[in-house]
């Protein structure tokens, strides 16, 4: 692990795998980390034929805030990460997606081989856009222990009933700060809900690979469908399939990616 300076902004940063080979990078969903990908990971060390990055993202866990989270902002920060890696492999869950899906157009300097994503959102009603309106402005929330941040961490990230409270994924959302804890994610992140789905994915030049699980709550395979007619559903598993069903996510990106399974 390591700390990156991007654009003004520190990232905490995981790096494996080989330095020949392919270069894949996973990026996490809005309130995430990169531990999320603590199940892909694993299947990584045997399966992944090149060197893999996984960020927290900026206003996220381990990373820094910042002034400006808008899809550009994101977008730019993982472009830096990629610099001298040729047609990596980029992934990503809800946010993490949209933001693989932004640099697909080529516009920050990256030619990806291909695209993989699972839960990106595609359209907003006004209720979930005013519901976004009152996160942003919400004031930080403190806690009287790391248990109790942890569980609440756990409930925003809808992984109640998937995660336990007590695990690195938990602890790596949430901080301590003179006796008290919080989440690690800026409120202000929330801003993403902003970005035009549909506008981002025309603007994609590369392949790009739409999934959902089929009990997934924020968007649905028909909604997906309705940008790629070959959008794939994932049975059995809900929002998070990257977490509930590592492996479906990994053939996923085997799938594109044109490796071994």
């Amino acid at each position: 692990m390591s700390i990156r300076t991007v654009g003004g902004t520190d990232l905490w940063v995981e790096e494996g795998g080989r330095k020949d080979g392919p270069t894949l990078l996973l990026m996490h969903g809005l309130s995430g980390t990169g531990e999320i990908w603590g199940g892909v990971r694993d299947i990584l060390a045997d399966r992944w034929p090149g060197r893999w990055i996984i960020p927290d993202m900026r206003g996220h866990g381990r990373s820094d805030h910042s002034a400006a989270y808008g899809i550009g902002s994101h977008a730019a920060d993982m472009a830096a990460l990629l610099q001298g890696a040729d047609n990596p492999v980029l992934a990503g869950h809800s946010m993490g997606g949209l933001v693989g899906i932004m640099l697909a157009s080529g516009l920050f300097g990256v030619t990806p081989r291909a695209v993989v994503t699972a839960g990106v959102k595609v359209d907003w009603t006004e209720e979930e856009y005013a519901g976004m309106a009152k996160l942003i402005d919400m004031p930080v929330r403190w806690f009287d222990s790391a248990a109790q941040a942890r569980e609440r961490f756990v409930l925003v990230t809808g992984l109640k009933g998937i995660i336990e409270p007590d695990t690195d994924l938990a602890r790596s959302g949430i901080v301590a700060e003179n006796g008290k804890w919080r989440l690690a994610a800026d409120n202000r992140a929330a801003t993403v809900a902003y970005a035009d789905t549909r506008d981002i994915y025309q603007a994609a030049h590369a392949p790009v690979t739409l999934a959902a699980g089929e009990q997934d709550r924020m968007v649905t395979v028909e909604e997906l469908r309705t940008l790629d007619p070959e959008a794939r559903v994932l049975a059995g598993v809900g929002h998070n399939v990257h977490i509930e069903n590592p492996q479906a996510f990994w053939e996923l990106i085997a799938d594109a990616a044109e490796v071994a399974r």
